[in-house]
């Protein structure tokens, strides 16, 4: 007899049986609804409240972590039943022991964490207790490949724990919690294999090309002022001349103003070495001082200090101390002022950047004996002074010439 018939046959013959049955199964049906329902509603509050703010990262290393603590779990499951001989009930309950004590180091580990920003001696029992459950579940192995995965599944499980721990110390902090002194790219630099700098190819070798042209400038002068033999500066001047024709020819030297600034730049501090012992920088958190005092800045060679009878004519009222931020601001003014009027070709005096900036006399002539010595203010100095015989007053106009001036320390282009 087919289903269906027998299904109606049996309705005929039980009435009652078959309401009884029908309104069963709707309760059924309504509770099976209603449990899918809450279960439906708790996933979701559950995914909102932990799974969506989370990035994906944090989600596979919970997986990952959690599949490989299920398979030290088993290999623990084994070990309590082939070893220590539990069974039923009793095995049930306490094969997964270390793998609960390891979770929950790893929870008040994460704790410490947030709270200290270290995990302490909690984050030690994790990596001890994983050790322990990997040792114990390989000894119940059947096979030295089975060994080894049973010691490599709980610390895989403690290195992505590790890892997250790590990335969100990092998050919360804003950096890492170490940096190693000892790694491939320091000893890649170290023995000149690799750039510490993002410095192109051509970028490094122009540096080097004009490094040579200024290490060969500074050779020359100094042999020519030791008076060296004609033939050491015949050697030296060849060199220098062999080393100008290769900057020429491969960093565009000629026609490239800032590889000819960046030239200047390193001449300029070449030339002028002997000249750091003898400046007095000034200190920036240093109060102003009360009265005026001359700095023993060492002037720069070919330049004179300012006219006296200029400076006498401007009256210095000592200001009042002001903090740190107040003369950083000061001197920040000064650098605007100095800079603006070397961009048009004058190098002013002392007087003219305390009468513009508002700083006292001293200071402003602390700070011009200083950025007078830049290549291009200097290059302003000698310019004038060598073509024209104009001393260093801080009053006059650059010359304009028809060729860039290479000229610093009074080496300029033999007429």
């Amino acid at each position: 007899m087919p289903p269906i018939d027998q299904i109606t046959a049996f309705t005929s013959d039980h009435p009652v049986g078959t309401a009884i049955i029908c309104v069963v199964a709707l309760v059924l049906l309504g509770l099976a609804y209603l449990a899918l329902r809450a279960v439906y509603r708790a996933g979701n509050r559950f995914f909102h409240r932990f799974v969506a703010p989370r990035p994906a990262e944090d989600i596979l290393t919970i997986v990952a972590a959690s599949i490989a603590t299920g398979v030290s779990a088993q290999g623990m499951w084994r070990f309590s039943g082939d070893v220590l001989g539990f069974d039923g009930p009793l095995r049930l309950l306490l094969f997964a022991f270390i793998e609960v004590a390891v979770i929950t180091s790893a929870v008040r580990a994460r704790r410490n964490m947030r709270e200290n920003y270290s995990a302490g001696i909690d984050g030690i029992a994790v990596w001890t207790l994983t050790g322990l459950s990997a040792v114990l579940s390989s000894m119940d192995a059947r096979s030295l490949a089975e060994a080894v995965f049973r010691l490599a599944a709980p610390l895989v499980a403690a290195w992505l724990w590790e890892r997250g721990m790590a990335i969100e110390r990092h998050r919360i902090t804003g950096r890492a919690r170490i940096n190693w002194r000892i790694t491939p790219e320091r000893m890649l630099v170290r023995v000149g294999l690799a750039e510490a700098s993002d410095r192109t190819a051509s970028e490094v070798d122009a540096h080097r090309r004009l490094t040579r042209v200024a290490l060969a400038a500074k050779r020359a002068r100094a042999l020519r002022e030791a008076g060296a033999s004609d033939r050491r500066m015949r050697a030296a001047l060849t060199k220098l001349d062999r080393a100008m024709d290769q900057a020429v020819e491969h960093t565009g030297l000629a026609v490239d103003a800032s590889r000819q600034e960046a030239l200047l730049s390193q001449i300029g501090a070449l030339y002028n070495t002997s000249a750091l012992i003898d400046l007095s920088p000034p200190v920036p958190w240093a109060p102003e001082p009360e009265g005026p005092r001359v700095s023993p800045a060492l002037p720069a060679a070919g330049s004179y200090d300012e006219d006296e009878d200029e400076e006498a004519e401007v009256v210095e009222t000592a200001l009042p101390v002001v903090d740190t931020a107040q003369r950083a601001a000061l001197m920040r003014a000064a650098r605007e002022y100095w800079d603006k009027q070397i961009e048009r070709k004058f190098v002013p005096r002392a007087s003219d950047i305390a009468h513009e900036t508002g700083i006292t006399l001293a200071t402003a002539r602390e700070y011009r004996a200083l950025w007078k010595l830049e290549p291009r203010a200097h290059a302003l100095i000698e310019a004038a002074y060598n073509e024209h015989g104009i001393v260093d007053t801080g009053t006059f106009p650059a010359i304009e010439t028809p060729e860039r001036v290479l000229t610093v320390n009074g080496s300029s282009p033999a007429p």
